[in-house]
């Protein structure tokens, strides 16, 4: 019975296992440019557990998908406050 249960836990795949991951939208200050969401992206996706990023200069936002066993919105707003772009998640 114990081997049975050691196989089925160890075929399960590790994604089963993970959270769900979360999305986050950020409201970012100073990108003024079309330079400025590549670098905003770039400074997002440096950050482990980030799946997706999707930048909108018009809006000047950034929708985030993430691992949250992975990372946080603090995180997250490091590292755009850290590139030159504070943020803060949007209400």
């Amino acid at each position: 019975m114990r081997r049975l249960l050691l196989a089925a836990v160890l075929a399960t795949p590790l994604s089963v296992l993970a959270a769900d991951p979360q999305t986050v939208v950020l409201d970012v200050q100073n990108m003024t440019c079309e330079l400025c969401p590549i670098t905003v992206k770039n400074a997002l996706n440096k950050v482990p557990g980030v799946a997706t990023t999707q930048i909108d200069l018009g809006k000047k936002t950034a929708t985030v998908k993430f691992d949250p066993d992975r990372a946080t919105v603090a995180t997250l707003v490091k590292a755009t406050t850290s590139a030159g772009y504070p943020s803060t998640a949007h209400n």
